[in-house]
């Protein structure tokens, strides 16, 4: 089966990894802020590193304050991670409809939403093509409302020049084996103020004060640490930081590769009447995580099952997530977002990732081509 998405691991990062084992520390130690680091570099702001893309998205909306009754606009096409970290603090999902073009939220359809109790706007890089960050900050602004932009699909990726993570309020990636670069499990959260990323660094850490000029108990002794808020156990270890480490050498080469990937399928399917394939704005560089076709929604299963069978692991990405259900239909009917729902028809995700060679690539080709 040629996977869809797969990690790629060579012999340094193995090594890192074995130095890393070998080393005073396995869980929060040096290699975390050496990853930390390393990351802002890419990124263009601050982060901290945390145990995965879903925990960065738990330390965004802790950092930011939300309550119950509170209410995020998020788009449909997205996994359920999205939502699900945010529902379950109390706020209400409200979901706007995509743009047809890229997938990504649609401006538009997120300013007619808003009311005095939306809290965050949270836009989703889909595929890792960057959303319209410039427009929604306008919207953002004008009501007095966060920012936060989930890049589980898009680090390395550039809008107008800026890397995404320096973009919003705050930004949250994934590294999953399948995204653009792995630590195994793993995530990050990004943010250009310093007063956010502290609250989002705490609520990782389990909510621990060590700064003894920051406590409120005193006379107790050089053990001493306290919690003023309550928090989770969202560290990234030393062990899989130094995996970060070692792939972060290579974000360069991993984003070539995709890019090349892309264009080898798109010029393929130019004029296949049947594929309609992914487009690239102008004024971004994505580093492409998946490679999103649309085809008649009447053969798509049987494209799919098809695929399958001839050994390509195509994969669909996503359900509108309003249509799990875990959402009640009475609140969220299917025809919510019309948009996100044909897409979500017509969708299927071929292989690229940086292991994928030429004769994989030829063969998706030509397997998708003869339908």
């Amino acid at each position: 089966m040629i996977p869809y998405g797969r990690q790629s691991i060579n012999q340094e990062d193995i090594d890192a990894v074995i130095g890393a084992l070998k080393g005073d520390f396995l869980t929060t130690g040096p290699l975390v802020d050496a990853f930390e680091l390393a990351l802002e570099k890419i990124v263009g702001a601050p982060t901290i590193a945390v145990s995965s893309g879903t925990a960065a998205l738990h330390c965004a909306y802790a950092a930011i304050g939300i309550k119950p009754g509170d209410e995020i606009i998020t788009p449909p096409l997205t996994f359920i991670a999205t939502q699900a970290t945010a529902a379950l603090m109390g706020a209400k999902i409200v979901f706007a409809d995509i743009l047809q073009d890229t997938g990504n939220i649609d401006p538009k359809a997120v300013e007619a939403l808003v009311t005095s109790k939306t809290k965050a706007i949270v836009a989703v890089d889909y595929a890792g093509h960057p959303a319209d960050m410039d427009e929604l900050r306008v919207i953002a602004n004008k009501h007095g409302i966060y920012l936060i932009e989930d890049a589980a699909h898009s680090i390395g990726s550039l809008y107008k020049g800026r890397p995404v993570g320096s973009l919003a309020d705050l930004t949250t990636f994934s590294f999953f084996p399948t995204k653009n670069l792995t630590t195994g499990e793993g995530g990050a959260v990004a943010s250009l103020d310093a007063d956010l990323l502290d609250k989002a660094r705490k609520f990782s850490r389990q909510g621990l004060i060590r700064d003894p000029s920051r406590f409120k108990l005193h006379g107790e002794g050089a053990w001493h640490q306290e919690v003023h808020q309550f928090g989770l156990n969202y560290r990234l270890p030393d062990i899989l930081c130094a995996l970060g480490l070692s792939q972060l050498k290579r974000i360069q080469e991993f984003k070539s590769k995709r890019s090349e990937i892309f264009a080898a399928y798109s010029e393929a399917f130019l004029s296949h009447k049947n594929i309609a394939t992914p487009i690239t704005r102008k004024n971004v560089y994505p580093m492409w995580h998946l490679y999103p076709i649309r085809v008649p929604s009447i053969i798509r299963k049987e494209i799919f099952v098809k695929m399958r069978e001839s050994g390509i692991g195509v994969q669909v990405n996503y359900i509108p997530a309003y249509l799990h259900p875990v959402f009640d239909p009475a609140i969220y009917p299917k025809g919510l977002c019309p948009v996100a729902e044909n897409f979500y028809k017509e969708e299927i995700s071929l292989p690229i990732h940086f292991g994928l060679s030429k004769q994989d690539q030829e063969e998706v080709i030509r397997q998708l081509t003869s339908f």
